[in-house]
């Protein structure tokens, strides 16, 4: 089958290169491996342009969290969920009423600072061996709710935000993994009317070109959940802290 006839886009074979892998990555995304989001989106926007690139990446990411869920549907809690969704509605909203005026690049790194802020406490605490909760108070969960919600839909990267939260309730692997599926397919579908009528950045074409990385994302959640499966608790959670700091470098550098 030809794909090219899909392409809205002259893509040079790196490019090409890049796409597949792209999908690749984002089926272990998807299956759990959260936290390389932000490495995948700098690529995405050096191709197809950052404002492009979201309306081509969020059907992608929708596909995936609707696997996810699937397959993880019975292992979230849903407590964390319902803390996080209305401060994270009111930063999509804020990210919908600002988009064009907030110097995108200067909240970047306020986020990545913040993720930082947050890892570095995680692994001070684990160093110690202290394993109290963070504060439940109502800005704990504002302060991770409102900056993913507006990180998300500027740019799809609210990813390592949302795990830096959940990393610090200590939940079990699959609870973990299962917990961010779903709140991610909330909130991704929820930025799909935005992304078609408001930014129209969404159209048949790129809904086309899309359709041919859906066996590449479908290899890497396969690929995901054997690798999680065989992960051990302890090893997990390092992983994730690990993948969720470069990502957050990725946010000072693009």
């Amino acid at each position: 089958m030809d794909f090219s006839a899909f392409v809205p886009y002259d893509l040079l074979p790196w490019q090409w290169a890049a796409w597949l892998a792209f999908g690749l990555f984002m089926g272990l995304l998807k299956a759990g491996f959260t936290g390389i989001s932000v490495v995948l989106v700098p690529v995405m926007a050096l191709i197809f342009g950052a404002r492009e690139s979201t309306g081509i990446n969020l059907p992608l990411y929708c596909f995936g969290d609707l696997l996810a869920v699937i397959y993880y549907r019975r292992n979230a809690d849903w407590k964390y969920i319902i803390k996080l969704l209305p401060w994270t509605l009111a930063g999509f909203a804020m990210a919908i009423l600002t988009e064009r005026i907030v110097p995108v690049q200067a909240f970047k790194y306020l986020i990545g600072g913040c993720i930082f802020a947050g890892l570095i406490v995680m692994v001070w605490n684990d160093f110690k061996g202290q394993n109290k909760l963070p504060p439940a108070g109502w800005w704990f969960s504002g302060i991770f709710g409102a900056g993913g919600g507006f990180a998300t839909t500027i740019g799809n990267i609210g990813g390592p935000i949302f795990s830096v939260y959940l990393l610090s309730m200590r939940l079990p692997k699959k609870t973990f993994v299962g917990t961010t599926a779903w709140f991610l397919l909330i909130i991704n579908y929820l930025k799909l009317p935005v992304q078609i009528f408001l930014w129209k950045n969404i159209t048949v074409q790129t809904l086309l070109f899309d359709l041919t990385l859906v066996p590449f994302i479908l290899a890497g959640g396969i690929l995901g959940v054997f690798l999680i499966k065989k992960t051990p608790e302890l090893l997990f959670r390092k992983i994730i802290l690990i993948l969720t700091a470069i990502s957050t470098i990725f946010l000072f550098i693009f």
